[in-house]
């Protein structure tokens, strides 16, 4: 994948395992106590040791803590040596305030699992972007771990545990369906719609091509990811994309009556262009068990006939 001639090698971070200790960050709003609690709870009955800086409850505005203390919170976590992975404790708004702060020479120096969605959006697409780094799209300390039935510890453990080979597809229980037939292969990418939208005519604008693009929302309505997903293609970045997968879409609705699909909006934009396309992977924003996504690894796309798989063609950790 290569929108830039200084596209970096990819770095994967060390395999997390059970008895790890997992720092966890705010980088955007602000959060509630009891619900960084209970996914810290979740946490450790998963067999992790969770760990916070206390300034993780400071508030500004909507924010979690001052821009400082986000990207100090954030850097640090990467450079100790005790912690083994990163957790956002949830997204929101903000993360795009760090963008100028941190130092991503010095996160590459200490890889680690570092896991989100939502606005986190705006951080995973960054470090891979600027250091190779493969990030995940997952579960959230204190929005899925805090909620029974969250997660979905099978892509949590394949992913971030270093499984090679694995898949999601229409059999199992993840939501995934076909709309274009197809089958390519690529580097999986993406995020939520709003955020990637969000990039572009920034310096940190997302670099889509050779991916199989995963692209998720939640709360807008049909017109608005119509009009996301024309921003996209109007600049260039459906260009050299190898497929695209949509997520669960969570509460895409027109409040009322709506008479169409949203899988109609997003095939009037996307069914003509020659490349798989599936839709309804329950990543980022959904109802129940978030499944987990390495971003920045080979995958392979196959639709057929309204069936589904999204494989992983690699790990996406080194052995620990």
């Amino acid at each position: 994948m290569n929108d830039s001639p200084t596209q970096p090698s990819r770095i994967k971070p060390r395999a997390l395992q059970p008895g790890d200790k997992v720092g966890i960050v705010a980088p955007a709003s602000n959060i509630k106590p009891d619900l960084l609690n209970k996914g810290c709870d979740a946490l450790r009955q998963l067999g992790y040791k969770p760990f916070f800086f206390d300034s993780i409850l400071e508030q500004d505005l909507y924010f979690a803590g001052s821009v400082d203390r986000r990207a100090r919170e954030l850097e640090e976590m990467f450079t100790r040596e005790d912690v083994k992975a990163i957790l956002c404790a949830r997204g929101g708004y903000g993360a795009n305030y760090l963008l100028g702060k941190l130092d991503p020479r010095k996160i590459a120096a200490h890889p680690k699992v570092f896991v989100g969605y939502s606005d986190i959006t705006t951080l995973m697409t960054f470090l891979f972007d600027s250091t190779g780094l493969v990030t995940f799209h997952g579960p959230m300390v204190a929005k899925d771990f805090a909620s029974a039935d969250g997660t979905d510890l099978d892509s949590w453990r394949s992913s971030t545990g270093g499984s090679a080979d694995w898949e999601i597809g229409s059999a199992s229980d993840s939501g995934i369906v076909g709309l274009v037939d197809g089958r390519a292969e690529g580097i999986l990418y993406g995020g939520c719609l709003s955020m990637l939208a969000a990039s572009l005519g920034t310096p940190y604008e997302i670099r889509t091509t050779g991916s199989i693009l995963f692209l998720e929302d939640v709360n807008a309505k049909p017109f608005q990811i119509d009009r996301m997903l024309m921003q996209l293609k109007l600049a260039g970045k459906l260009n050299g994309v190898k497929g695209i997968v949509f997520g669960e879409m969570l509460d895409c609705l027109q409040p009322g009556s709506q008479t169409y699909t949203l899988q109609q909006v997003v095939l009037r934009i996307v069914g003509d262009r020659g490349i798989p396309v599936a839709y309804g992977l329950r990543s980022g924003h959904v109802t129940r068990k978030n499944i987990t996504l390495p971003i920045g690894v080979r995958a392979s796309l196959n639709v057929n006939g309204g069936e589904a798989t999204l494989k992983m063609l690699e790990a996406a950790t080194a052995p620990a």
